[in-house]
């Protein structure tokens, strides 16, 4: 169902009618956690209608701000002001709770564990008093949108948590708020939930009149907003539309082929420290340089036997990481990332190209009453190797890892992990692996020195050998100068790098690792695939990762895609992208005055892949000029202005959405 025939009507208020234009005014508003500073005189207006974008790292105050706004966090100095009402206690945010919707941060923490999904979105319009004849097909419709209706009668405490946060935007949209504020709602949520929650976003925003505060860790979301505030160490560091911030870090982004392309990253980070390895391929961000300088510059340094160098214009996350280490906008975070020091890989063992599979599954299957989670599934991880598990939200994922772990017994199969049978001897499968769960598992009351003293403990390590490796993973995950704070206290990136430390702590030779950085912001995503990628090449563990980020599934050497329980498509990222090329094209986007109606016209006349981001619209063709015709006169028809066409790069999320949307077009009962 298209998110268009979605939007309902907000009835008009005096907001509407034009008598106050701005949503929320905030004047030098600052708040401070004891010694910690979370918001520095922030200043801001959100106006009415449009999606008003926060980003940020880790720990920057979008969070703060947010709450502060929506009146359930009170702040020290300054002044907010929503709908003209000031906010400054939660008596004067009654004035207008009943016009704002909030969801905050974290998988489903305004959900209720014991209800059902149909309960929850029931029990939250009651207390929004929801007149029930229009509840039911608002319901629907909010079902159908987040693709949740197939699932609403199974409790919230056994949703992913992907799934959770789908169930969160419903609960806050079923009363239909004409301002809401949504703290990294789609962290979690897989790349097709995603564009389906920033279409319905989109259309109520510019057709309905409703007006949304978003913060996400998602740079490339920005293309969505209609205005955006960067939030550094407290600080707003510009804000407007996305390409104001891309002005703040200018320079070109280099890419290239090599033949190792982990140690050449290493050796070109020594004089540019945004550079990142993506199998065989370099990508280096040259600060303050032109294409033609950019390319002349890293000739200089990289290997010989490179292949041909391409110059792009940096993107926004190129931007974010690049002020992140810069002497103006340090945080804490970026300087501890920066600081990470890995072995040497001289001092490494060798590797071994075909090294033992020491993961393997053989026909899983794991059912739950009559619903079958995991249907058949085979993969093999090998020694040295990162392998991405990649699926929708409630495709089996999270199953798999469980009973590879023997958290889980399969209903069949079997499968071995570093050489124990998961079926018989799954306890010794526990003790032999690291395993960093989908939700956080560690002690928030412990310091991260006790939380890795008491991992250290579980596994059995002597005082001695704690003694010597302790020292060893602060220095491997960069925890310096993190080491006796509260781990409640700490930001996500680092809490994240905490618990792979303690997954580390016995020198495992298998890691699982599930949706490890949601949440992580784009320096410490980075810093954490770095440390990934050396755990596999230098010391040969065996990785089986998922993610919904879908730049880092690039990181892995091999890729399966689930869906319903199956495993659907794998293989390198490379030929996952060269069989899209080969059966749908190349990308083609162009910039549009009317995004929402170009979507459905292109969809009408056989463009269904059709995409918006933002107010651009992409599609795939294996003809770009009949089909840049068509749509030139499709756009023309409609008076709609098209402009700044152009032919992107295949990437993976282009062959994540593919994918899913074929299978979900298939007859229920055929198999891939």
């Amino acid at each position: 169902m298209d998110a268009a025939s979605l939007v309902e009507r907000i009835p008009i208020s005096d907001l509407a009618r034009g008598e106050i234009q701005n949503v929320v005014e905030v004047r030098g508003v600052n708040k401070r956690y004891k010694r910690t500073v979370a918001l520095r005189n922030t200043d801001l207006d959100v106006h009415r209608g449009e999606v008003f974008g926060l980003i940020g790292p880790d720990g920057s105050g979008k969070s703060s701000l947010i709450r502060a706004i929506a009146g359930v966090q009170q702040y020290d100095t300054g002044v907010i002001t929503v709908f003209g009402n000031r906010i400054e206690s939660e008596r004067s945010a009654e004035q207008v709770k009943d016009r704002i919707g909030l969801m905050p941060q974290g998988l489903g923490n305004n959900l209720y564990p014991q209800l059902s999904i149909d309960e929850n979105i029931d029990y939250f319009a009651g207390l929004r008093l929801v007149p029930k004849n229009i509840l039911r097909d608002r319901k629907e419709n909010l079902l159908a949108m987040t693709r949740l209706t197939e699932f609403r009668h199974r409790p919230m405490k056994q949703l992913s948590g992907g799934m959770k946060q789908k169930l969160g935007l419903v609960c806050t949209l079923i009363h239909q708020p004409e301002f809401v504020l949504l703290d990294e709602p789609t962290t979690g949520v897989d790349p097709v939930s995603r564009r389906d929650f920033w279409s319905i976003m989109t259309d109520l925003a510019h057709q309905s009149g409703m007006t949304a505060m978003i913060s996400t860790a998602y740079m490339d979301e920005a293309a969505y907003m209609d205005r955006l505030a960067l939030f550094m160490d407290g600080r707003i560091i510009s804000q407007g539309r996305e390409e104001t911030l891309l002005a703040l870090a200018s320079g070109t982004i280099v890419t290239y082929q090599a033949e190792n392309a982990s140690s050449e990253s290493r050796r070109i980070r020594q004089k540019h420290p945004l550079v990142q390895a993506f199998g065989d391929m370099v990508r280096v961000f040259v600060r303050d340089a032109d294409p033609d300088a950019a390319i002349a510059e890293i000739a200089k340094i990289a290997t010989p036997e490179h292949g041909p160098m391409i110059a792009k214009s940096p993107e926004l996350e190129d931007v974010v990481a690049s002020l992140l280490i810069s002497d103006g906008f340090t945080t804490s975070m970026a300087n501890e990332s920066a600081q990470v020091d890995l072995p040497d890989r001289s001092a490494a063992s060798s590797i071994h190209v075909d090294g033992p599979a020491l993961i393997k599954s053989d026909e899983l299957v794991r059912d739950f009453g009559k619903f079958r989670a995991v249907d058949h599934v085979c993969l093999e991880v090998h020694a040295g190797k990162i392998f991405g598990l990649l699926g929708a939200n409630g495709a089996g994922k999270t199953t798999v890892i469980k009973m590879l772990t023997g958290l889980l017994p399969p209903t069949s199969g079997n499968g071995r992990v570093a050489g124990a049978s998961i079926v018989k001897a799954s306890q010794v499968v526990r003790e032999l692996i690291g395993y960093m769960s989908q939700s956080f598992s560690l002690y928030v009351d412990l310091t991260a020195m006790e939380n890795l003293r008491f991992f250290a403990g579980v596994y059995g390590l002597s005082s001695s050998q704690c003694r010597e490796r302790i020292p060893e993973l602060v220095k491997c995950v960069g925890l310096q100068g993190y080491e006796h704070r509260l781990t409640a206290d700490l930001p996500m990136g680092i809490r994240q790098r905490l618990a792979l430390g303690c997954a580390l702590v016995h020198r495992p030779r298998v890691i699982f690792l599930d949706e490890p950085t949601s949440g992580v912001d784009v320096l410490g995503r980075r810093l954490f695939w770095e440390i990934l990628t050396r755990l596999a090449e230098d010391e040969e563990v065996a990785i089986l990762v998922t993610t919904h980020y879908m730049v880092e599934a690039e990181h892995c050497d091999s890729l399966a895609l689930m869906y319903s329980g199956r495993i659907v498509a794998s293989g390198t990222p490379k030929m996952l992208r060269d069989n899209l090329r080969n059966s749908a094209g190349t990308p083609l986007t162009f910039a549009t005055s009317s995004p929402t109606q170009s979507l459905r016209i292109a969809r009408e006349n056989g463009f269904r892949r059709a995409a918006t981001f933002g107010r651009n619209l992409r599609i795939l063709t294996t003809d770009i000029d009949r089909d840049k015709q068509h749509l030139i006169a499709l756009m023309r028809d409609n008076n709609i202005e098209a402009f700044n066409w152009h032919r992107d790069d295949l990437t993976m999320e282009d062959v994540f959405v593919d994918s899913i949307l074929s299978q979900e077009e298939r007859p229920a009962n055929s198999h891939p």
